[in-house]
């Protein structure tokens, strides 16, 4: 990457590709203290307000910096190194990080120690990279008081709260609204695909485990999409682009949204997967494509189910379990990604990393 200047005229060259930066696009980014607050990092002017026909009077590139006059009097500098990630039209913080597939041979993941003062140490960056890159993560000594699993995700961002509440107990209870609450086994699935936006990320916090069997059951829903993909693309392809609707009823809602199974991002790159079959209802479509859909979804699900995909570990009991040996109880809440990724960037800023 290189930034080039010609005749008042500043350009970006990436390899072969050169192209030249907008006068206002830069002008936009002027960043003296007339201009813009140091501490919120927000502007002190409307750049709407100003004259669209910005023009470079003069420029000039001083080691990392490049120094522009423009023709409204303003002289800025601009560090070239935050000019080149702009050009990259990716948050380089979140999707850098490289997504690791893992099936059943996955045993050797880390596990993190709970501390009060986890939340701005470097610990916790590590502990949401490790996040980020496999899909789940582990803490361990978390203490069990009533409630702290919300003190806990608040340190981290902002609990999601939905129509169970700002967190949500997970035991056996009389006359259920969702199967979660029984001692009944549950086959790999995904939370709350009838909301719209879908929670991004689910804390479960386990309280009390007294019984044998409840073995807690982890997929990597990008490793099974990705292999589906490879190995079956006609299943992959009808998988992500037929809509179903996902229904849940409670006494005071009633919750619906269509989606995909295997929803792609507008690079055709994953962004997520929808996987609750006992919510499902698949709309009318010609008889032919659907043969093809539920070909497709059968396969998903058995690749979701198999014991190659799958890894276990005593936590929150997901498996059968006799509820007559003992107690059994956790809590739930859930978080949006912002929060995750407000946290990741403000502890690379804090630790320089």
């Amino acid at each position: 990457m290189k930034i080039e200047l010609n005749n008042n005229k500043i350009f970006y060259k990436n390899g072969s590709s050169v192209q030249e930066i907008h006068p206002f696009w830069l002008r936009e980014r002027a960043n003296g203290e007339k201009y813009l607050d140091k501490k919120t990092q927000q502007r002190l002017f409307d750049p709407t307000s100003l004259n669209v026909e910005i023009a470079i009077k003069s420029a000039r590139i001083n080691n990392d910096l490049l120094e522009i006059d423009f023709n409204d009097g303003v002289n800025s500098k601009l560090n070239i190194e935050k000019i080149a990630e702009e050009f990259s039209k990716e948050d380089e913080v979140i999707y850098g990080i490289e997504k690791v597939k893992w099936n059943s041979s996955f045993t050797d993941f880390k596990k993190y120690k709970y501390s009060d003062e986890l939340f701005e140490t470097q610990e916790m960056y590590d502990l949401l990279l490790s996040f980020y890159k496999y899909g789940f993560v582990i803490i361990q000594d978390v203490p069990t008081e009533d409630n702290f699993l919300v003190k806990f995700a608040n340190k981290v961002g902002s609990v999601r709260r939905t129509n169970f509440g700002e967190h949500f107990n997970v035991k056996s209870i009389p006359s259920p609204n969702d199967l979660a609450y029984t001692s009944l086994p549950l086959a790999p699935h995904t939370d709350n695909p009838y909301r719209n936006p879908v929670p991004c990320i689910q804390l479960l916090h386990c309280i009390i485990n007294e019984v044998s069997g409840g073995l807690s059951t982890l997929v990597d829903g990008y490793t099974v999409t990705e292999d589906l993909k490879k190995e079956n693309p006609e299943f992959y392809n009808i998988l992500t682009k037929v809509k179903v609707k996902f229904k849940f009823i409670d006494k005071d809602v009633v919750l619906e949204h269509w989606a995909e199974l295997i929803q792609l991002d507008e690079n055709k790159k994953l962004k997520q997967v929808r996987f609750s079959p006992r919510l499902d209802f698949v709309p009318i479509l010609e008889k032919s494509e659907l043969d093809l859909y539920y070909k497709a979804r059968k396969k998903l699900s058995a690749m979701y189910n198999s014991d190659k995909y799958r890894i276990e570990f005593k936590l929150e009991p997901r498996t059968e379990f006799d509820a007559n040996e003992g107690s059994r109880f956790l809590q739930g809440c859930y978080l949006d990604f912002d929060s995750t990724e407000g946290k990741l960037r403000h502890l690379k800023r804090k630790f320089n990393l």
